[in-house]
């Protein structure tokens, strides 16, 4: 953590505090922030206490600085399961959540979309002819239909016109099965799961695996919901009251591409709070307000500030950290971690996979575009730059290659 990150910390409010500290600091601190039930004021003086108590262990985390580790007592980057497992199952079902929990991942990553009925359900997107079977069954022919979404024409199916009860007849299968062809195998075996179930299997595997297994769900197109009336938000902090997970200290970070239902949870929720930056563009709510800023001057430094103000971190997409080549070759590093790092907020990177066509080209293996290629490198370049977790699709090989680089650094140091 860097004086800046302290800075931060100690000139926000409480529950920033916390989240700031929360899995990076030694156990003992984690305990405190989990169990403080101190007034506000209390807090704000306890947490200079807290700093200079931790500044050596604080000082060495993986926030450091954009050069990477900097000490023997780095705190290892998060592994964020994204969609579960879904290089090895079809997405958003609990046998994939599963399987990541169980190849080591430290949070598991769902996507929220809203049924009919108001209740909040795993997919990919709200349309789901991609991601189910609805296709194949005659009762729902009727329902096809065509809408805009954050100004793209869709047509197919949308969770907004099912009941939960509805969606419970569908099954899952793999989404894009020209690339992971085996996940096939698995096809029409799994349910849509509501929110509430994910959020009782990470109970259970937190129990079976004897390590806290976090959630890490991500609202999608908010303001397409709230269009529709159906905001997504209100069932959001109702889930998290009613599991006892909105509070400081919990395994839960929320995430957002837009802006304005993350600054609207910021006062409702007390858990990490994390702005997505996608390659390009703006963000949805931005463009429907006719707001002319982009993800591009969410980076500035003005722009690092205030997203500081309401949320913990930021999850940009992978090319925003290193750039590649019109060839697909990786390019200088930005300063992007650095920046984010000296504004206070953590960096969670998006989106990790093995095969060729997602890979820099110097990690290719072959021409093959659905060819497993060198990972290992990309995860190694990225640990090495600071980041502080990645959204993986195979979070084995995340896991695999955090373990390789943090002794093999520590080793160096």
């Amino acid at each position: 953590m860097t004086w800046a990150r302290v800075r931060a910390a100690l000139t926000t409010e409480s529950r920033t505090f916390t989240r700031q500290f929360r899995g990076r600091t030694p156990t003992v601190v984690r305990r405190w922030c989990r169990t403080a039930t101190l007034s506000l004021v209390i807090m704000r003086a306890v947490a200079l206490v807290v700093v200079m108590a931790c500044l050596p262990l604080t000082m060495a985390s993986s926030a450091s600085s954009a050069a990477g580790y900097s000490g023997p007592d780095r705190i290892d980057p998060l592994v964020i399961g994204h969609r579960g497992a879904a290089g090895y199952r079809p997405e958003h079902t609990l046998a994939s959540y599963e399987l990541a929990a169980r190849m080591g991942a430290d949070y598991i990553e769902p996507d929220l979309v809203s049924t009919q009925d108001g209740v909040l359900v795993a997919r990919h997107e709200p349309e789901i002819s991609q991601t189910t079977d609805v296709a194949q069954h005659p009762e729902f022919t009727g329902r096809k239909t065509t809408k805009v979404i954050d100004s793209q024409s869709v047509t197919g199916w949308f969770t907004e016109d099912f009941t939960l009860a509805e969606l419970k007849t569908l099954r899952a299968v793999e989404r894009i099965p020209e690339v992971r062809q085996r996940n096939t195998i698995y096809n029409g075996r799994y349910e849509v799961p509501p929110f509430d179930e994910v959020i009782a299997l990470r109970k259970r595997l937190s129990k079976e695996l004897d390590r806290e297994i976090g959630i890490y769900p991500e609202t999608k197109h908010p303001g397409y919901h709230r269009s529709v009336g159906l905001p997504l938000e209100p069932p959001l902090v109702d889930a998290l009251n009613g599991s006892g997970l909105n509070r400081p200290g919990a395994p839960v970070f929320v995430q957002s591409f837009e802006v304005t239902n993350l600054q609207a949870l910021h006062s409702r929720l007390r858990v990490p709070l994390i702005q997505l930056i996608d390659s390009t563009g703006a963000p949805a709510d931005f463009e429907a307000a006719g707001n002319p800023r982009t993800y591009d001057d969410l980076l500035t430094p003005a722009g690092l500030a205030a997203i500081a103000d309401y949320a913990d971190g930021i999850g940009p997409a992978k090319d925003r950290i290193v750039p590649r080549d019109a060839a697909g070759f990786s390019q200088e590093p930005t300063s992007l971690v650095g920046d984010a790092h000296a504004a206070g907020l953590l960096v969670h990177p998006f989106t990790f996979r093995n095969e060729n066509q997602f890979l820099p080209a110097e990690a290719r293996s072959s021409g093959d575009p659905n060819a497993y290629g060198d990972a290992f490198a990309e995860y190694r370049h990225f640990y090495g730059l600071g980041v502080d977790g990645v959204f993986s699709d195979m979070p084995d090989t995340a896991v695999a290659a955090r373990n390789e680089f943090v002794p093999a650094q520590r080793g160096a140091a």
